[in-house]
């Protein structure tokens, strides 16, 4: 492959199993696929290399465990030959797989984060690729979640329920709280359009 083999792109956690989860009805990005796809197009054409993480949780039974057969990128996304797929069962995508091993060998020093959920999968892998020394773009609008309950709510509540408790944070202050946690420390806060220069 040829281009600027000192970039990566990485497609966290945008798999089928969100599309299952109870959660899915609540997502801030229901559209997640179009913007991850025309990040995937554009570092196609420029060369970068793609990497593809996604995340399990082997013998839980639920979404997220290989055996439901959920755990494999959303519809309308598909890995190319040579672009690596990752399968992680940490928040980020580096503590328990290969990936800064690969981007070292690769001689990759400039990310790209898109994916779900903004707060955690990918704030946690962009927080841990700065840690390690590569320069991180986090590409907001290429990501998504949910709301998260409060620490003092009960387990196991409706979705309904989740919705109706004031103290439920929303998606827009997730993002937000998001974007200001990483900007000038961990990443830079990007759009698509400034990514692919079509802004």
């Amino acid at each position: 492959m040829n281009g600027n083999r000192n970039r990566a792109l990485l497609v966290v956690d945008v798999q089928e199993s969100f599309r299952r989860h109870e959660l899915w009805p609540t997502i801030s990005n229901p559209d997640i696929v179009t913007p991850v796809s025309t990040l995937v197009e554009h570092a196609r054409a420029e060369g970068d290399l793609l990497v593809w993480v996604l995340h399990t949780e082997p013998g839980s039974g639920n979404v997220f465990d290989p055996a439901s057969g959920h755990v494999r990128p959303m519809a309308g996304l598909t890995p190319g030959e040579d672009e690596p797929v990752l399968t992680k069962t940490a928040h980020n995508a580096f503590t328990t797989t290969s990936l800064d091993r690969m981007l070292t060998r690769r001689g990759v020093r400039k990310l790209a984060v898109c994916g779900i959920r903004t707060e955690q999968c990918c704030e946690t892998t962009a927080r841990v690729a700065a840690d390690l020394g590569y320069d991180v773009d986090f590409v907001t609008d290429a990501t998504a979640t949910n709301p998260v309950a409060h620490r003092d709510a009960p387990p196991g509540r409706s979705v309904d329920d989740l919705l109706a408790d004031p103290r439920t944070l929303g998606t827009g202050e997730l993002v937000a709280r998001t974007e200001y946690a990483l900007s000038g420390r961990f990443a830079t806060i990007c759009s698509v359009a400034e990514v692919t220069g079509s802004d």
